[in-house]
C-alpha cells in the first residue's frame, strides 16, 4: 500500500497533506548545499518534512550503527551503505549511486592556484587541509591524489585534516589553510567556481568517488522517506546534483 502511494507521488509531483510526515537523512557533509535545495522543492511538492543530518560518512555509519534515527543515508561513497545493506540496517535492493563526487584543489583567494595546480609542487604555503581520509571518503581521494602525484610524503607536515570536508572547507575558507583538497561541489555553483581560485583534479589520479544512497531499516515503512527517495532520482533532482558539479 505505502509503495503504491510513492508511486503516485512520484507520476503526479505531489502527495497527499494528510500524509505528511517527517524524514531523517543522514547526509555526507560534500552533499549538504544540494541536498538542502533538494529538500526545499522536494518539501514544497509532496509536504513532507526533511531533516537533515551532515557529517563524515565514516561519523554518520557509527551513528548509524548506534541507534541514531535516520531514515535514509547519502553517503559520500558506496561501501558504506553496501556495508549496511550486509549488515542488516539497509533495506536491500534500494542502494544506488545518486552522484559521482569530484576533488578541487582550492584557495579562498583568487590566483593563488593555477590551472594544472602546480602551486602543490612548489610547496610556498604553510597548510594545505583535506578531510580525514579514515572516515571522510573525500580525505581518503585526497591522499590518493597526493600518492600518485608523488606528493603525499613531502608535504605530509603541511597537512591539516578535518573531521569531515565541511570542516575542511572551512580551514580554507577561513584563512587558516591557504589550500584545501575539497569536494567540487562546496566551490561550484551552476558551472562556474563561486570565489577564489581552483584546479579541478583530474579523475585519473583517484578511484571513483560514487556516492551512494540508501534507504535504511527504520525507514522501511515511512511513506516520506520511501518518497524523498524516489524523488532524488528525478529530474529536477537530478538538475540540482549536475549544478553543483557532481556527474550522474
Amino acid at each position: 500500500m505505502i509503495r503504491s502511494i510513492v508511486v503516485l507521488c512520484a507520476v503526479f509531483g505531489v502527495c497527499s497533506r494528510s500524509w505528511a510526515d517527517e524524514v531523517a537523512v543522514a547526509v555526507a557533509a560534500n552533499f549538504s548545499a544540494p541536498m538542502r535545495q533538494i529538500a526545499d522543492e522536494f518539501e514544497r511538492a509532496s509536504g513532507h518534512h526533511v531533516r537533515l543530518s551532515p557529517g563524515a560518512t565514516g561519523a554518520l555509519y557509527a551513528q548509524i550503527k548506534n541507534g541514531a534515527p535516520f531514515d535514509l543515508l547519502l553517503a559520500a561513497d558506496d561501501e558504506t551503505p553496501a556495508r549496511l545493506e550486509r549488515e542488516g540496517n539497509a533495506v536491500a535492493a534500494t542502494r544506488y549511486t545518486y552522484a559521482i563526487g569530484k576533488l578541487v584543489l582550492w584557495s579562498a583567494k583568487p590566483g593563488v592556484v593555477d590551472d594544472k595546480g602546480g602551486v602543490l609542487r612548489q610547496g610556498n604555503f604553510e597548510r594545505l587541509a583535506i578531510a580525514n581520509p579514515k572516515t571522510a571518503p573525500y580525505g581518503e581521494a585526497a591522499t590518493e591524489a597526493l600518492t600518485r602525484l608523488g606528493l603525499h610524503a613531502g608535504l605530509q607536515a603541511k597537512l591539516v585534516q578535518g573531521n569531515s570536508i565541511a570542516q575542511a572547507y572551512q580551514f580554507v575558507a577561513s584563512g587558516n589553510a591557504e589550500l584545501g583538497l575539497l569536494a567540487l561541489s562546496q566551490v561550484w555553483k551552476d558551472g562556474a567556481l563561486v570565489s577564489g581560485s581552483a584546479w579541478i583534479v583530474p579523475e585519473s589520479l583517484y578511484a571513483p568517488i560514487r556516492q551512494d544512497a540508501v534507504l535504511l531499516a527504520r525507514g522501511a515503512d515511512k511513506p516520506a522517506a520511501l518518497a524523498l527517495l524516489q524523488y532524488l532520482k528525478g529530474d529536477k533532482a537530478r538538475a540540482v546534483i549536475r549544478a553543483y558539479g557532481y556527474g550522474l
